[in-house]
């Protein structure tokens, strides 16, 4: 299904395949020779999405440009089924396994790999080349990766990268206080803009 939201509308390469259940919304770009299959979802959310020649985004996969954070693939780049991606740099012939997580404002490295649920946090940047493991945390610039268990060295790199402030513009709530009411009633006007859109 392609989407005009904002007045921007999906263009997709005549040699590229978009499956009838996958969802493109707003300024979303699909290069030559890609494959967009069953259930993945490209969303603009303030940001373009754009895929170079030759990417594949596998079932279920969800890829979302922000306003600060475009989300760029390169070329031949695959992203595995249920993967979520939102306002990264992704570039040439990477691959991001099943599950995998790349977070707003990172930047992945060519020919690197992300395997099975992996992650790469906030504004991590990943050189080219570069693995993590099944399940591990890339975290930082440049990228420590961590195994998921090491909480204390992962939390003492990203917790200054900000993710409340970077990626929604608040400040870290006090102890025994919650973000999410905030948070919810931001995102939320910011999601309502999508009443006005137009199914292609």
């Amino acid at each position: 299904m392609l989407i005009e939201h904002e007045g921007q509308a999906p263009s997709v390469h005549p040699t590229a395949y978009v499956a009838p259940t996958a969802t493109l919304s707003g300024d979303v770009r699909v290069g030559a020779g890609c494959r967009i299959l069953f259930g993945a979802v490209l969303t603009a959310e303030g940001g373009p999405v754009e895929l170079g020649e030759g990417c594949i985004v596998m079932e279920n996969a969800v890829l979302r440009g922000t306003h600060r954070d475009p989300l760029t693939l390169g070329r031949h780049v695959m992203v595995g089924p249920m993967s979520s991606l939102a306002g990264c740099t992704v570039e040439d012939e990477v691959f991001l396994a099943t599950g995998s997580r790349v977070f707003n404002g990172a930047r992945i490295g060519t020919r690197s790999e992300v395997r099975v649920n992996g992650i790469v946090h906030l504004r991590t940047v990943l050189p080219a080349d570069a693995t993590v493991p099944i399940g591990w945390v890339a975290v930082g610039d440049p990228a420590r990766i961590l195994p998921p268990n090491d909480h204390g060295e992962i939390w003492k790199v990203q917790r200054p990268l900000d993710f409340p402030g970077y990626v929604f513009g608040l400040d870290r709530p006090a102890e025994g206080e919650s973000l999410m009411p905030a948070v919810s009633e931001r995102y939320g006007r910011a999601l309502a803009r999508h009443r006005e859109d137009r199914v292609l």
